[in-house]
C-alpha cells in the first residue's frame, strides 16, 4: 500500500493549520493541512512497515500514522497537541472523534518543558538573524510570541486554545516589524517569565494519562485487524483464524 493510498483511504481525523487556525491568516497565507491515518493492522504483519508519517499527496499536507501521532502528543510536542486543538477540522470519522475525545489525555505539565524548549530554539534562530541582518525574520518573532501565548494560557488554566483572538492585531503589526526588536523581546522575556509562575499553580496533572490512550490504541489496532482486506489472501487467512493452503 503506498503511502499517499494510507492518506486517502484511512484518514482518521483531518485538520487546517498554520496562521489559519491560529486566526494570523492574510490574503497571502497558505493552507497548511495536517491530518491523522490509521494503518490498517495486516500491514504491521509484514517486514515492511507502514510509514510513521507521510508527506502530501497534497501542498502543505502532513500525515502521521495514528501510533507515532498518539506518541508525540503524549510527550507534549506542541505541533501535535496544537493540531489536535484545531478550529478548521476538515474529516474526522468515529476513530477521529474517539481520538479528539482524549485531548485531555495528552495534557499534562510536560508541556511546559516541550513548548519552552520549542521557543528557546526559535528564539535564538531570531537572536542569529538580528547578528546577522540587524532584524529578525518578523513573521517567526509573531509565531514565537503567539506560542508563548499559547503555553502560557494552557498553564493557567489548563486548556489550550490556539485562536489568538483579541490579539490578532498585536500580533500582526510584529509580523509587520511594526514593533521594535526590542519590544519585541520584553514581551518574550514577560510571557516566559508568567508561564513558569503558573507552572507552580497549573491545574494540569504531572503526567498525561498514557493508560486511556494505550486502551484506545490498542482497540483500534484489534477492530482493525478484524476488518477484511481482499488484496492480501493470507493475511484474511491469519484475522480469521482460518488455515490458508501454500502451493
Amino acid at each position: 500500500m503506498r503511502p499517499e493510498t494510507l492518506v486517502r483511504d484511512h484518514t482518521v481525523y483531518a485538520c487546517v493549520m498554520g496562521s489559519r487556525a491560529f486566526g494570523l491568516a492574510t490574503d497571502t497565507s497558505d493552507t497548511d493541512r495536517r491530518g491523522v491515518f490509521l494503518a490498517p493492522t495486516p500491514l504491521f504483519w509484514r517486514f515492511e512497515k507502514p510509514p510513521a508519517h507521510v508527506e502530501g499527496p497534497g501542498e502543505e499536507q502532513f500525515s502521521w500514522e495514528l501510533e507515532r501521532f498518539c506518541e508525540l502528543a503524549l510527550r507534549g510536542n506542541p505541533n501535535i497537541l496544537e493540531c489536535l486543538h484545531s478550529p478548521l477540522v476538515e474529516q474526522v470519522d468515529d476513530t477521529g472523534r474517539e481520538l479528539l475525545s482524549l485531548r485531555d489525555a495528552f495534557l499534562s505539565r510536560r508541556a511546559y518543558d516541550t513548548f519552552t524548549r520549542y521557543a528557546l530554539g526559535q528564539r535564538r534562530k531570531l537572536d542569529a538573524d538580528v547578528r546577522s541582518t540587524g532584524a529578525p525574520r518578523w513573521k517567526h518573532a509573531m509565531h514565537l510570541l503567539r506560542l508563548l501565548m499559547t503555553a502560557r494560557d494552557l498553564l493557567r488554566t489548563g486548556e489550550m486554545r490556539i485562536d489568538v483572538g483579541d490579539q490578532r492585531e498585536a500580533l500582526l503589526s510584529v509580523k509587520r516589524g511594526e514593533v521594535p526588536w526590542t519590544e519585541v523581546e520584553t514581551r518574550m522575556t514577560r510571557l516566559a517569565t508568567e508561564t513558569e509562575q503558573f507552572l507552580h499553580r497549573t491545574p494540569l496533572p504531572p503526567e498525561p494519562d498514557h493508560a486511556r490512550v494505550a486502551d484506545f490504541l490498542f482497540r483500534v489496532r484489534r477492530d482493525s485487524a478484524l476488518q477484511p482486506y481482499p488484496d492480501d489472501e493470507v493475511v484474511q487467512g491469519v484475522v480469521r483464524g482460518g488455515r490458508v493452503r501454500e502451493g
